[in-house]
């Protein structure tokens, strides 16, 4: 068993990366989540292994996150205190 897995770590960082199994298995568009950032984002992207992906916390932190990511600009931090 995996000691480092629990209720808070996203799983694609567990298992590296999760969304490579479902690819292989799956070839449909492919949506994944769950502790991205703009570079791991680009990454799966990249590797082929999704075809979208978003951004849940990181959306509720920069409403504006699709202008931020285009422009490259300062992403605030998620505040779980501020979520709906």
């Amino acid at each position: 068993m995996n000691s480092n897995i629990n209720l808070f770590t996203p799983v694609q960082l567990v298992i590296n990366p999760v969304t490579s199994y479902f690819r292989q298995i799956f070839q449909g568009i492919l949506i994944t989540n769950s502790g991205y950032d703009r570079a791991t984002g680009d990454s799966i992207l990249t590797s082929g292994n999704a075809d979208l992906v978003s951004f849940g916390k990181l959306y509720l932190a920069n409403p504006d996150l699709p202008k931020r990511l285009e422009l490259d600009a300062h992403l605030n931090a998620p505040d779980p205190k501020t979520f709906y």
